[in-house]
């Protein structure tokens, strides 16, 4: 059940982000008022999803008060990035929700135990990874050069190449003998390390 939500909650982060992204980086500056209203509405909304949150337990209490905070944050830095409507703030706002979701999913994590909850919080990093380096990209190619594109395509599939090994790696430590020697090889070969 974790397990489905974490692979849904990741597959929205790549998907949902960067066409919310291309959406707002060709609207033009907002005004200072409609910031205002929704800064004002993402605290509200905060707050109402806290009180929510106090009726619950354990780290069902922590993943809710996680949700809440991301989404009051992602909220407040979109409305940021609609008002100054610059690179860097659509840029600031799509790594705070990056930010934000490796936050609930390490939370989420910590219903796990042993070798299950490393895995989990490895493939929450790598998640985290590849939301941040699409930034990057996408920042790279609002900014930037074809060579600067280049070189940010090239460490976002390194650097996302790099959470994933750990992760699939992760995985091999659960099994012992052969099983772990073949499943460690084959981790090897797929990453070319």
């Amino acid at each position: 059940m974790m397990k489905k939500w974490l692979t849904a909650a990741v597959c929205s982060m790549m998907v949902a982000a960067p066409a919310g992204f291309a959406l707002a980086q060709a609207a033009p500056a907002g005004s200072k008022a409609d910031y205002d209203a929704a800064v004002k509405q993402a605290n509200a909304d905060y707050k109402a999803a806290t009180t929510k949150c106090d009726g619950m337990k354990d780290n069902a209490k922590d993943v809710c008060k996680a949700e809440a905070k991301r989404d009051r944050d992602v909220a407040k830095a979109q409305a940021e990035a609609k008002r100054d409507g610059t690179q860097k703030s659509l840029a600031k706002a799509e790594k705070t929700k990056a930010d934000r979701d490796y936050d609930v999913a390490k939370e989420m994590c910590d219903d796990k135990k042993g070798n299950d909850k490393d895995v989990c919080k490895k493939d929450a990093k790598a998640a985290h990874e590849q939301a941040l380096t699409a930034a990057k990209v996408d920042k790279a190619a609002a900014t930037g050069s074809r060579t600067d594109v280049a070189e940010a395509r090239a460490d976002a599939k390194k650097d996302t190449m790099d959470a994933a090994y750990k992760a699939d790696k992760e995985r091999c430590d659960a099994m012992s003998g052969d099983a772990k020697d073949k499943c460690q090889a084959d981790v090897k070969a797929k990453y070319g390390k």
